[in-house]
């Protein structure tokens, strides 16, 4: 397993279709852009950002669920990719007991975005979907534009409209 850092959460050009990136920690620092939902993004910009809701959002509450019973989540895992589809698994510490829960990526990501837990990925999953990065320049412009797009996303979005 190769430990991976969360980047952050971009928009994919052209499709406009969110993606939460992260990146190799040591060796070829390959990136893994993961194609996730909208929901899934804004939560884990909320986390990245530190922004506190006036309600728990569902990966808050998997949180303090987790805390209140004090299960310790040691880490994610990005375990596989099987037509065009990522798996992850959380491994959790309960009483001593090693468990391990499948989980779609974005909510394992957003869960360990709140918890501090570490991620790791498959070297499988990283020769399968990972790239090295490109050295900045143009192409580096483009990319603040679109991160600016949904910084600002962010900015104008309200914890009320995820309340039902």
């Amino acid at each position: 397993m190769i430990e991976m850092e969360l980047v952050g959460v971009r928009l994919e050009l052209p499709s406009n279709s969110p993606i939460v990136l992260l990146q190799e920690q040591n060796g070829n620092q390959r990136m893994l852009p993961i194609f996730i939902g909208t929901a899934e993004a804004t939560s884990i910009a909320l986390a990245l950002e530190d922004v506190d809701t006036p309600r728990p959002m569902t990966h808050d509450l998997m949180r303090d669920v987790l805390n209140a019973l004090t299960v310790n989540v040691k880490q994610v895992v990005i375990t596989d990719l099987r037509d065009k589809t990522f798996y992850a698994e959380l491994h959790i510490d309960q009483d001593g007991k090693n468990v391990i829960i499948s989980s779609r990526p974005s909510d394992a990501v957003a869960l360990a975005a709140r918890m501090g837990t570490p991620l790791f990925a498959s070297e499988s999953v990283l020769e399968a979907a990972a790239y090295a990065p490109e050295p900045k320049g143009e192409d580096e412009a483009e990319a603040e534009e679109v991160l600016e797009q949904f910084r600002e996303f962010i900015d104008n979005i309200s914890p009320d409209d995820f309340e039902s």
